[in-house]
């Protein structure tokens, strides 16, 4: 297989200067106060349960609304977009019934994102924007059992996740996204799969992409949901060789620093954050204001610790304006040299000297 030009693209663009990554979909979707009826639109006027808080389906029944979700990022500076399919798998999708639906709902996303970037890359030339296939983690977990009282019980198993992703990776090609974005990576079995079923793909399509992982960090011991460190994390997936990988989600950048800092100096790929803005408060809100996560966010790029950077759940197309102020100044983290060395990881890692 060839290399895809988005690689040349995409590696000139991030040497130039640290990269913009959008914000929050859901945040910017609750904006709307979408009804029902609005999810349900007239291709699934008559389905049997209720849809609404499917926002991915929006990207068949509402494309406008995501469209201008879209621009509204690309308009205050942002470089990448991800597509709006956090949960266009068949294993989240089955929470509506509409596992049938995931494939189109990739389809549609990624023709949505990119045709928003693309007008905006054709007003700024100079600035390419790119389209980022978003493949969330699933509503299901491979390595811990949701039975309590039965440790060993899985209810879905790896070769069910490598299905579901490889059926969202191809769709998510066809519509003509840069990059493989798998993301929110609390379980790294889970990302395992999604990793194997990117790569099988590529190799079904005849075709390449960009790989960016990022992962999430479930509390303040600093380790993702399945137990492994920022830096056994980065050993787990090292084998993709990715474009970026990075952490996003997780808490406020403030709480977020010592796993980036963890993996900023490990990484010999780009690294990348987007984090929440701050905590959510007694009400699941966020009320981190653009200007106090920009602050936060700047020292990463004052100390060299970023290539990509955005807001996770929380941010607006206002934070990202602040963020793009912020960071606009400082040059990207510089990729360190290193040695050849035998690295394994579990929940720790292990470097053999």
């Amino acid at each position: 297989m060839s290399t895809h030009p988005v690689f040349n693209r995409l590696e000139e663009a991030a040497k130039k200067r640290i990269l913009i990554i959008d914000g929050a979909m859901g945040t910017m979707i609750q904006r709307y106060k979408l009804t029902e009826a609005d999810y349900r639109g007239e291709k699934f006027a008559n389905w049997n349960q209720d849809v609404k808080g499917n926002n991915d389906l929006l990207c068949i029944t509402k494309p406008e609304v995501i469209k201008e979700i879209h621009e509204a990022y690309l308009e205050v500076g942002a470089d990448i977009i991800g597509t709006n399919t956090f949960n266009a798998t068949t294993i989240s999708m089955a929470d509506y019934g509409m596992e049938a639906e995931a494939f189109d709902i990739n389809v549609a996303a990624a023709k949505i994102a990119r045709q928003a970037a693309d007008k905006w890359s054709e007003k700024n030339p100079d600035k390419p924007r790119f389209v980022a296939g978003a493949i969330g983690p699933t509503n299901r977990t491979a390595s811990i059992s949701p039975d309590v009282n039965n440790p060993g019980y899985r209810n879905v198993t790896f070769d069910e996740l490598v299905e579901a992703y490889g059926e969202q990776t191809r769709g998510l090609i066809e519509g003509g996204v840069d990059t493989i974005l798998i993301e929110t990576i609390f379980d790294t079995l889970n990302a395992k799969a999604a990793g194997f079923a990117v790569v099988k793909t590529f190799k079904e399509l005849e075709t390449t992409r960009p790989i960016m992982i990022s992962g999430t960090i479930t509390d303040l011991s600093g380790r993702n949901l399945s137990g492994q460190t920022p830096e056994a994390f980065y050993y787990s997936m090292h084998h993709l060789k990715p474009f970026s990988m990075g952490l996003n989600c997780s808490f406020g950048a403030e709480q977020l620093r010592p796993a980036l800092q963890e993996m900023s100096t490990i990484s010999d790929s780009y690294v990348s954050a987007y984090p929440n803005a701050g905590l959510p408060n007694e009400m699941g809100e966020y009320d981190e204001t653009p200007q106090e996560m920009a602050e936060k966010i700047e020292s990463w790029a004052k100390d060299g610790l970023i290539n990509m950077v955005g807001g996770c759940c929380g941010s607006t197309p206002d934070h990202i304006k602040a963020i793009v102020e912020a960071v606009k100044d400082y040059p990207p983290r510089q990729i360190p040299q290193t040695s050849t060395k035998m690295r394994l990881s579990g929940l720790e890692p292990f470097i053999h000297a």
